[in-house]
């Protein structure tokens, strides 16, 4: 199966939630199309398509689109987090610009990350599985694992108490939890296999 993304994090976690696929990249030279839908699953049947039309042996195809939603801004970053401060900008950068708008406005500080993964089987028929993972933003980011928004997510599904950030916590521990996780299990169970969480 060709997994639809350049993110070599996304890579690697897929590779953890889904062991018994054999994920591979996308061909050498692919340009993946503009992300200009409304949703998290247009995007990622954008992406899924695009690899699909390019590739050749009749490979089924899954892509993943994926965010953070801050409920005081109205679900912004959403389908703009990895590009929220700008494009080519680092995580560090769209972290802080976060953290600041979530600051200024004052409220709340509940934020669900949102995962969609589209499959794309090898005679073209497309499936969605969308899941979320609630919580809510520190102040500022600690913890050296993770990626992206992770330092300041502290996830609902710890136990009560635990106030680690989703940076703090164990792969396995993240994989069991998040909505990337939680949509990989839900693909598995279409596929009528098991996960690596």
């Amino acid at each position: 199966m060709i997994l639809a993304t350049g993110n070599l994090h996304k890579v690697a976690e897929m590779r953890e939630l889904l062991p018994g696929l054999e994920l591979e990249p996308l061909p050498t030279g692919f340009a993946m199309p503009p992300e200009d839908g409304d949703s998290f699953e247009a995007n990622a049947l954008i992406k899924a398509r695009a690899a699909h039309a390019a590739a050749s042996g009749g490979q089924a195809v899954l892509a993943d689109d994926s965010g953070i939603e801050a409920e005081d801004l109205g679900g912004a970053p959403g389908i703009y987090s990895a590009r929220y401060a700008g494009v080519d900008v680092g995580d560090e950068v769209n972290l802080a610009k976060l953290l600041r708008e979530v600051d200024a406005a004052a409220g709340n500080r509940r934020a669900a990350y949102v995962c969609v993964l589209a499959l794309i089987d090898p005679d073209g028929s497309e499936h969605t599985f969308e899941a979320r993972c609630e919580g809510r933003l520190l102040h500022e980011g600690r913890g050296s694992g993770g990626f992206g928004y992770d330092p300041a997510f502290v996830p609902d599904d710890l136990a009560p108490g635990d106030e680690r950030t989703m940076s703090e916590i164990t792969a396995e521990e993240k994989n069991a939890i998040s909505h990337r996780g939680r949509a990989a299990r839900m693909l598995a169970a279409h596929l009528g296999m098991t996960t690596g969480a």
